[in-house]
């Protein structure tokens, strides 16, 4: 894989993906349709997703594709292959909140190694770069032309007061349960990939998800959160989170930085 040329090809795909939902987001009305697991779709999930998959597949055209928005893809049975969630936060894009992304990952051997979060309501971009080395990009986000980037990093957490983040729309009593269980000195929420985001610039130290992702909800912000120092975690034996499985559903998870001491569930 010619690292720098993906890392291109992700971050243009990205921005040009999340131009169009922000064409429609700021429509004055648009259509919400369920899709057979009740889960909502827009007309702005499959514009993204049809801007991306074309380009990946001209770009890469040798690399299995799975997309959440191409049923057929998830058949798939691969261990290394690009992954996409064209607009990941469906539910907060609909509310209009803003805590949505757009994500592109590269796994290799079932790890995550390279992928890009882009939330185009909050001007915030992060990726993996040619090296491996996650940054956030500053400015104006131009296609072609990068911009000024800073290495992100995760934080040396303090057990006795740490920052958690969970989700926004799907916290529950148990994953309650489980943030009790540690000292915090504050509690965040957001939508989202952006999540593994927080954690991987040190404005959060844990992120534990006790419901139900997909692997292209997961494998971008993964890959960043990996490239600021981060690791992911199953949630049940502390086992890393491997990708590619039957399905491409995850079982529970724990992202966080690594000075963190994990509590058994």
């Amino acid at each position: 894989m010619d690292f720098a040329k993906l890392t291109n090809v992700m971050r243009d795909l990205a921005l040009q993906a999340g131009d169009k939902i922000m064409e429609i987001y700021g429509s004055d009305d648009f259509e919400v349709r369920s899709k057979s697991d009740e889960s909502p779709v827009t007309i702005a999930d499959e514009a993204a997703d049809a801007i991306i998959s074309a380009g990946l597949r001209a770009a890469f055209p040798d690399i299995p594709l799975v997309t959440e928005e191409q049923a057929a893809s998830h058949a798939q049975s691969v261990s290394t292959f690009l992954i996409v969630d064209p607009l990941d936060g469906t539910k907060e894009f609909i509310k209009r909140r803003g805590d949505f992304t757009v994500n592109i990952a590269y796994v290799q051997d079932g790890v995550p190694i390279r992928g890009i979060v882009y939330a185009p309501a909050k001007d915030r971009l992060f990726y993996t770069d040619a090296a491996g080395v996650a940054v956030e990009e500053e400015g104006s986000f131009a296609k072609g032309a990068p911009g000024p980037t800073q290495p992100i990093t995760v934080s040396t957490p303090d057990n006795t007061a740490l920052l958690v983040v969970a989700s926004k729309s799907h916290r529950d009593q148990a994953t309650d349960d489980y943030i009790n269980k540690y000292a915090t000195a504050d509690m965040k929420s957001a939508g989202s990939s952006l999540k593994f985001c927080l954690v991987a610039t040190g404005e959060a130290d844990i992120y534990p998800r006790l419901g139900r992702t997909m692997e292209w909800d997961t494998a971008a912000g993964h890959a960043v959160l990996k490239g600021a120092g981060g690791d992911v975690v199953r949630f049940d034996d502390h086992t890393p989170l491997s990708y590619g499985k039957p399905g491409f559903e995850n079982p529970f998870f724990i992202a966080y930085a690594p000075g963190v001491a994990l509590k058994q569930p």
